[in-house]
């Protein structure tokens, strides 16, 4: 500890320990904790007792614990903690009977300040920071704070009831550690002390009726499984297994979400999932005891181990696959929606149809959330048994269920693709059957997401587009243009309908990206062109939903789309024949930020691939309407909102690296348009992008490799000083400098980091032309080096002006843009960071020291 440090700290003691002083905040108090963990780290805790006695004067105030505040009582259970994780100190705060009246009964336990969380929490975290020795073990199996810890498993506070079970966690480790250098034996009597109680109280916790406790022991289990992959853990597991087990017999199954945490840690333990312990069986089970909602966590889990039975890893695609399969089978079978006379989906799942209207809702009362689907699971359908037919009502209960369900399955369709070459009832059921055998899963699953009349299966384009692609005069579709306000469906069924259209979106991706390549290097995968083909013309309906959301939804999957499978003669071809093309244009204009930006990206994208077809002005038929760029740089210039600008800008750069044919016709134009304004914007993102674009620019111009990294241990070789000199005339053309060296005094740290990365490039790939030239002195530098000046004293209103390229080389070499790069690294509070300074400002706080103004923190 440094001295100016050990003459506070006796102050900062008598305040802490004294009630009537005001305390600094709990960010000081946290700070100090790391400050005395790091020295006892470092060196010895009984030496820093035995230098600074004030520190053992200082936990004397917890045998009172009602004269001190909550948190400062917290922080000295805490500081104890720290001090007591090296044996030697533990022994010397053994002797003076202090660590028993801190943590034993005799402590803050069961007194008024044990009613506060922070000093329960408290407790805990001081516990597990001393229990690091066997010394520590023996202190806690005899001073009844395990048993304290039980109780507070089930603890008000979620935060405390964690921390309990993370500790019980870290005893049992450490109670096993002495045994299992050997081969621990399997009897629980020969366990150590702590081990025994710990591992009794979960034994009893399992056998318990009331689902709370059973939840406790299943978690500490799952965290003891998933940190812990000792030996001894499987010893473990074959004493707990037929417990756990035991818990399947039970109807409803307690604690299910629990207990299916708990078996994906064993399965995924290296120690247990390679053993005979019948983990797999157990596995099964459970797969067949749960609910749908329950065990498709489940199924999941199974399907992404890498070691895992094939019998089981199909029985988990058969669980993955039914809410899938429920979906089909209400829509193929007609469900009971208007123009229907059979049972189907009344409210669970149609009601988030994507032209439902509220009234469609109303099945219940008007409760969009109520409604049991009684549609019947055929008998040996997938997940179905003949002997015990599952039914819609049972898996999807509701429409909160529902869609859970659907979006579970469809975040993981990928995982799906082993099927096609499966020979498992579920493959058959999904591949086989001549109504769905040209259905893969994302294109059939949202067949039942819809309102309306039903008389059979749709196309599997329904997946994304609900009835049918819009059509003028349809009600509540509207072109992007008049886009209503108020979307038809309520609110509860707009969210169902939202979270399952997005998982739709990455499903299809996902799906499509993971699919075969055709064997003869064709231009797409069968299933990919059936899918796109029926896709593309139905898209312009989510582009014209009254929804925000849905819109930007449908232009994020367009130009991910576009940018996988643009170059593609079949996509190109569907694309150009849809209305996609221009109701993404329209949408540029559209009254939601967000969207104008997801717009502009999809246009980018468009445009980069040859797709964006400009119309002919109404108007004036034969006419033109101004160029995209035109369009993109209005936007740049006027939109009130940052994201859109922000996408121009993204949009701007990548046309820059792929040489876009509109920015190849005169890329100096080009920049200096784009800079002029992106320099004078608001938004520093939009700034950065900016300098990020003239950099791309630099290194096109320079010969530099878009791939240098600024970082890079060796600096980018320096270009012929002929060709420095030509590039440099265009840089100040553009007043590519003035924008760079007005960033580099930028308020806003990022804006002013990249200037200073793009600088130091420039200066590395101009140092051969400055070697040529040498010193220079003139007019002009004194000039630009008097301007930087004013610039950084806060001054920029006056522009730079023409630079002379030389001029601008000297400056670059005369700049410390090494320097002020450290300086821009370092954190807003590196220079008042100190161990010391947080001792002066906690001193200040209490009216000890008089003349310090506290840092902000």
């Amino acid at each position: 500890m440094d001295p100016e440090c050990s003459q506070l700290l006796p102050a900062l003691c008598a305040v802490l320990a004294d009630p009537r002083q005001p305390v600094a905040d709990d960010t000081c108090l946290e700070k100090l904790l790391d400050w005395f963990k790091t020295i006892a780290d470092a060196g010895s805790s009984l030496l820093l007792l035995q230098e600074n006695p004030c520190l053992v004067t200082l936990l004397c105030p917890v045998l009172k614990p009602q004269d001190l505040s909550p948190r400062v009582l917290a922080f000295l259970l805490r500081l104890a903690g720290i001090l007591a994780a090296q044996e030697d100190c533990f022994q010397h705060l053994q002797q003076g009977d202090l660590l028993p009246r801190l943590f034993g009964e005799a402590g803050p336990l069961g007194g008024a300040a044990w009613t506060a969380p922070t000093v329960r929490s408290g407790w805990i975290q001081g516990l597990c920071s001393l229990t690091q020795h066997p010394s520590a073990l023996c202190f806690l199996a005899h001073s009844g704070a395990v048993d304290t810890i039980f109780s507070l498993q089930g603890d008000s506070s979620l935060f405390v009831a964690s921390a309990a079970g993370q500790l019980l966690v870290h005893i049992l480790g450490l109670s096993m550690q002495a045994p299992a250098e050997g081969h621990p034996s399997l009897q629980p009597a020969h366990w150590p002390a702590c081990a025994q109680k710990i591992v009794g109280h979960i034994e009893e916790s399992l056998r318990a009726t009331a689902t709370p406790q059973v939840t406790q022991a299943l978690n500490v289990l799952t965290t003891m499984f998933s940190h812990c992959h000792d030996p001894w853990t499987q010893v473990l597991w074959v004493h707990l297994s037929p417990l756990v087990a035991c818990l399947l017999e039970k109807d409803p199954v307690p604690a299910a979400h629990s207990l299916v945490d708990l078996l994906l840690s064993v399965a995924r333990s290296p120690v247990l999932s390679s053993s005979s312990c019948g983990l797999w069986d157990t596995l099964a089970q459970t797969l067949s005891r749960l609910r749908a909602s329950q065990a498709g966590p489940l199924a999941l889990g199974i399907l992404k181990l890498q070691e895992c039975p094939k019998a089981l890893r199909a029985q988990a695609f058969a669980v993955l696959l039914q809410p899938l399969t429920c979906v089909l089978e209400a829509t193929t079978q007609a469900p009971g929606l208007p123009g229907s006379s059979g049972p189907g989906l009344q409210c669970g799942v149609a009601a988030i149809g994507p032209v439902a209207s509220s009234e469609a809702c109303a099945g219940r009362g008007g409760d969009p959330t109520d409604g049991e689907l009684p549609l019947a699971w055929p008998p040996g359908s997938v997940g179905g048994t003949a002997d015990a037919p599952l039914t819609a009502g049972m898996l999807l209960p509701s429409k909160a269920a529902c869609v859970g369900l659907l979006c579970q399955t469809l975040a993981h369709l990928e995982l799906l693709q082993p099927l096609r070459r499966s020979d498992h009832p579920a493959a058959l059921q999904w591949f086989g059957d001549p109504h769905l055998r040209h259905r893969d899963p994302p294109l059939c699953v949202p067949g039942g997401l819809r309102a309306g009349p039903t008389s059979g299966p749709r196309f599997p384009g329904d997946a994304i587009s609900g009835d049918r692609s819009p059509r003028a005069g349809d009600a509540g579709v509207c072109h992007p243009s008049g886009i209503p306000h108020k979307p038809r469906l309520q609110p509860h069924a707009l969210l169902c309908l939202l979270q399952v259209l997005k998982k739709a979106f990455q499903a299809t991706l996902q799906w499509l990206q993971s699919s075969p390549k055709p064997s003869g290097g064709g231009d797409l995968e069968p299933h990919a062109q059936l899918f796109l083909r029926e896709l593309l013309p139905v898209l312009p309906k989510r582009l014209c939903s009254p929804c925000w959301d849905v819109r930007d939804s449908g232009l994020e999957f367009l130009t991910q789309t576009v940018r996988r499978w643009g170059g593609q003669a079949g996509f190109r071809h569907a694309l150009l024949a849809s209305e996609v093309p221009e109701l993404t244009e329209q949408l540029l204009r559209d009254p939601e930020s967000y969207v104008r930006a997801s717009a502009v990206a999809a246009m980018g994208q468009l445009s980069s691939r040859g797709l964006h077809i400009i119309p002919a002005s109404p108007g004036h038929p034969g006419a033109q309407q101004k160029s995209l760029l035109e369009e993109l740089l209005h936007i740049l210039s006027t939109d009130s909102e940052g994201f859109p600008r922000r996408a121009v800008m993204q949009v701007f750069t990548q046309w820059l690296r792929d040489s876009h044919a509109d920015v190849a016709a005169d890329t100096e134009h080009f920049v200096a348009r784009v800079l002029r304004v992106a320099s004078q914007d608001l938004d520093w993102e939009v700034r950065a992008q900016g300098l990020e674009l003239a950099l791309v620019f630099l290194e096109q111009t320079l010969g530099q490799p878009s791939s240098s990294c600024p970082y890079a241990m060796t600096p980018p070789a320096a270009a012929p000083p002929s060709l420095v000199a030509q590039a440099l005339q265009p840089f100040c053309r553009v007043q590519l400098f003035d924008f760079a060296f007005r960033a580099l005094f930028d308020c806003d740290r990022p804006v002013a980091q990249k200037s200073c990365d793009l600088l130091l490039f420039l200066r590395a790939k101009t140092a051969s032309y400055s070697d040529q030239q040498g010193s220079s002195s003139g007019p002009d530098v004194a000039s630009l080096e008097a301007a930087l000046q004013r610039w950084q004293a806060g001054d920029q209103g006056q522009p730079l002006g023409d630079l002379e390229p030389e001029a601008v080389v000297a400056v670059l070499r005369s700049l410390d843009l090494e320097g002020l790069r450290g300086a821009l690294a370092e954190s807003s509070d590196h220079a008042e960071q100190s161990p010391l300074s947080l001792l002066q400002d906690m001193l200040a706080t209490a009216g000890i020291l008089g003349e310090n103004e506290a840092d902000c923190y």
